[in-house]
């Protein structure tokens, strides 16, 4: 059973900086590909951000590019992401996300696919 535990949300002012962290438990964690989703209030959930398994190669999306960036610790089974230069409109619960299959991944995935309970970030203007 894959657990995975979002942490290092919280309130941060426009131009700020936060610093996610999602910790993985269960599987081999340096052979799935891991991501970070997010949801604003009344919208639906949107991917942010990827990394490879197998050669770390990183997929943001186009709002996020240039500002954030994701990396992993194989050895502490952790991935995480450094978001720069917040926005208002960057406010959303943050999901952590481990999938079987290497990003870019399609807006319709059928694969194996795990969540976390997400962080709540938030940027006052």
């Amino acid at each position: 059973q894959v657990q995975l535990v979002e942490f290092g949300g919280g309130l941060v002012q426009a131009g700020g900086s936060l610093r996610l962290s999602c910790a993985a438990s269960g599987r081999t964690f340096n052979r799935y590909a891991m991501g970070w989703f997010r949801q604003a209030p009344g919208k639906e959930r949107e991917f942010v951000a990827a990394i490879s398994w197998r050669d770390g190669s990183t997929y943001y999306a186009d709002s996020v590019k240039a500002r954030f960036t994701i990396s992993r610790d194989n050895a502490k089974n952790t991935v995480h992401l450094q978001m720069n230069s917040l926005k208002p409109e960057d406010t959303a619960v943050y999901y952590c996300n481990l999938r079987d299959t290497e990003p870019p991944w399609p807006r319709d995935y059928y694969g194996m696919d795990y969540w976390g309970k997400g962080t709540l970030v938030t940027v006052s203007s």
